[in-house]
């Protein structure tokens, strides 16, 4: 993933937030927001209570990978917000693919 398509930025993450236009299941919550770009932008979030830093890493590594192999799929013009809820902790990297695939394109359908 090229760092230009990348929500860096607090303020950034707290818009997307606070715009409350998300999906979610057991594993991931996703906040979408329209921008104003030719492209999206993804953020991802691993909190503190699913392990240490090393741990976190790893999981946010998968994660760019799954957005990586399926960006053909993606609705282009917005920001997204991946945040890996306490059920994902122990899911193998097939397990997590399949779960944000399902999210991202259950979202696509819709629009």
């Amino acid at each position: 993933m090229k760092k230009l398509f990348i929500v860096k930025h607090k303020y950034d993450f707290d818009r997307i937030i606070k715009s409350k236009n998300r999906r979610k299941n057991d594993i991931f919550i996703i906040y979408s927001v329209t921008n104003d770009l030719p492209y999206a932008r993804y953020g991802i979030s691993v909190g503190k209570k699913l392990g240490n830093a090393v741990y976190r890493n790893r999981k946010k590594r998968q994660i760019r990978s799954i957005i990586d192999n399926l960006e053909k799929g993606y609705i282009k013009n917005k920001d997204y917000i991946i945040i890996l809820r306490e059920k994902g902790k122990y899911l193998e990297y097939q397990e997590l693919n399949s779960n944000l695939k399902s999210l991202l394109i259950e979202g696509k359908d819709k629009k």
